[in-house]
């Protein structure tokens, strides 16, 4: 018994130094702090072509989290990155891993496209 809450504890320490460690350099934002200001940014949906082609946020890119370290040549790290995924923790993923390469101004869609309201494009 003793082992499963000390086994506890250590699991929700992890998850709560990840999430401020990941407050440090992902920026949460509503759909309207999103809207003012990804059209000067660089829009990336990071879900499977799939996903994208039934819809997406008019402008975006698709790179998914399980080609974005292959693809880190495609984004530009001197411009901010808008993330997205269907919820958000691919999203949260991928901006791990931008921020690991270099990328410092990182952004992501708070609820992701599930909760977006806005222009949408599908194939």
């Amino acid at each position: 018994m003793t082992f499963l809450i000390v086994a506890l504890v250590v699991l929700i320490g992890i998850g709560v130094f990840r999430y401020y460690r990941q407050s440090t350099y992902l920026n949460v934002l509503t759909e309207e702090q999103f809207i003012e200001g990804y059209r000067k940014a660089q829009l990336i949906d990071v879900r499977e072509p799939q996903e994208f082609d039934k819809g997406h946020i008019l402008g975006a890119r698709n790179i998914p989290v399980t080609q974005m370290k292959q693809r880190l040549v495609e984004i530009r790290p001197d411009k901010p990155v808008y993330l997205y995924c269907q919820g958000s923790s691919r999203s949260a993923r991928a901006a791990q891993l931008l921020n690991k390469n270099g990328y410092k101004h990182l952004y992501q869609l708070k609820g992701g496209f599930k909760k977006w309201t806005g222009k949408v494009k599908s194939k």
